[in-house]
């Protein structure tokens, strides 16, 4: 992927998330600029692009910035500089492709036809008409399978119903999932969703689950 602090003047993303540290954000700039809208120091200087930025992060949004998360920040920052990171972030991709067309032939819809990053959005409405995200997130959460409601394109159901679910695979990667765990997890998730009311069944996967994910421990990555 091409570097955006070449294109873009402004450049925002999430801490947490696919750069897997705490919960945050970071603001990045190329080359400083004047500010286009003129605002002046109190000598009467033109104010630099990233003063603006600054002081509207501190004081104006974030309040007191706490050392151990700016500190998580950086060591985040420092294992996306090692090479096992960019294999991490490679195998993010692969599974995520094969967990989507593991559901596509398993009749499910994904929304963009598969994926080509880390995540998935699955319109639930083909293989089960009658079933919302909301029920669905429900099922599977019951099953300690972890996924999001998510509205579809056209939804014909609200945002708090939802005819979707939202699925990625940094978090599972983290833990060293490969290829292979993607196909079990597709069996696993159709099997919850077409069992929703049968907490037997539900309960059945939960036991799966937890049995599998003890070859896969937490930072593996």
């Amino acid at each position: 992927m091409e570097n955006p602090v070449k294109y873009a003047h402004i450049v925002t993303s999430t801490t947490h998330k696919t750069l897997r540290g705490p919960r945050g954000g970071v603001i990045m700039m190329g080359k400083d600029f004047p500010n286009p809208w003129g605002k002046k120091t109190p000598k009467g200087e033109i104010k630099m692009m990233s003063q603006l930025l600054d002081s509207a992060v501190f004081p104006g949004i974030q309040g007191g910035p706490l050392e151990h998360v700016i500190a998580a920040k950086a060591v985040a920052f420092g294992e996306c500089l090692q090479p096992e990171y960019k294999e991490y972030q490679a195998q993010v991709k692969k599974n995520a492709a094969v967990l989507a067309q593991a559901l596509i032939d398993r009749g499910f819809t994904i929304v963009s036809g598969g994926t080509d990053n880390h995540s998935m959005l699955v319109d639930l409405r083909t293989k089960y008409p009658d079933l919302t995200g909301k029920v669905a997130e429900k099922a599977l959460v019951a099953a300690d399978i972890t996924v999001n409601k998510n509205m579809v394109p056209f939804d014909s159901r609200s945002a708090f119903q939802t005819s979707g679910i939202r699925l990625g695979t940094p978090a599972i990667t983290t833990r060293g999932a490969k290829e292979d765990l993607m196909l079990e997890i597709a069996e696993m998730i159709e099997t919850v969703l077409s069992n929703v009311d049968n907490e037997e069944v539900i309960a059945q996967v939960r036991a799966r689950v937890n049995e599998t994910m003890k070859k896969y421990p937490i930072f593996a990555y």
